[in-house]
């Protein structure tokens, strides 16, 4: 495993979720059983600074996220593969889908 691909985790602090490491397919399912456990009401920000890079299994989970979170979250941080991905699916800055 390259070194960027480090363990996933989320952690709710506030009135954020703070993700880190690589939210890829291999890891996405790790960081859905810890987000589980996160009291999601309230969760107005995502603080991405410690994510390393995101593929299409990690842009769906912080989507969902998203989306249970009230689907008006705000971004703190631009991991790799994010924005090309963000575009290819019409997601709005704040994960959303764009109509």
């Amino acid at each position: 495993m390259p070194a960027a691909d480090r363990a996933a985790g989320i952690v709710r602090e506030g009135d954020a979720l703070r993700i880190s490491g690589a939210l890829l397919a291999t890891t996405v399912p790790g960081v859905w059983r810890l987000a589980g456990a996160q009291a999601l009401q309230g969760v107005t920000r995502f603080d991405l600074l410690g994510v390393d890079r995101v593929d299409s299994a990690g842009v769906a989970l912080l989507a969902e996220l998203a989306a249970r979170c009230g689907g008006d979250v705000a971004l703190e941080g631009d991991p790799a593969g994010l924005p090309e991905l963000r575009a290819a699916y019409r997601l709005s800055p704040s994960l959303a889908f764009a109509g």
